[in-house]
């Protein structure tokens, strides 16, 4: 069974997985924006960025609002910090396993010091 949080990660992992959106939440992430402003520096067209922003805030990433005419939109952290913890989560993994590939190729250089022609074992 999957969790609210796994299918907000889900929501949000496929949302980012598209180049524009990405570019979109970069644009937001230096303020809030209409459709318009943020069409500007794509080749697509309003409608096109429109469904892109309706994927962004189905998956929470941003939100809307309403000025007069405009409805602007604006960058939401949540979901990217619950994403960023997912992956902190993996980056101690490698950290620790990073710190053991280094005590063991401090050992490998040691053992190689002690032995003029190389490791132990090792044909030249």
């Amino acid at each position: 069974m999957q969790s609210s949080s796994d299918a907000s990660l889900d929501a949000t992992f496929a949302a980012l997985a598209d180049r524009t959106r990405r570019a979109i939440l970069a644009r937001l992430a230096q303020g809030e924006a209409s459709v318009s402003e943020l069409a500007e520096p794509f080749a697509l067209t309003q409608p096109a960025i429109s469904k892109h922003l309706k994927v962004l805030e189905k998956a929470g990433l941003i939100s809307r609002g309403r000025d007069a005419q405009r409805r602007p939109s604006r960058l939401e952290p949540a979901p990217l910090a619950q994403a960023n913890a997912w992956l902190e989560s993996y980056r101690e993994f490698w950290e620790l396993n990073f710190s053991r590939l280094d005590a063991l190729l401090v050992e490998m250089k040691k053992a190689g010091a002690r032995h003029p022609r190389g490791l132990k074992g090792k044909k030249q």
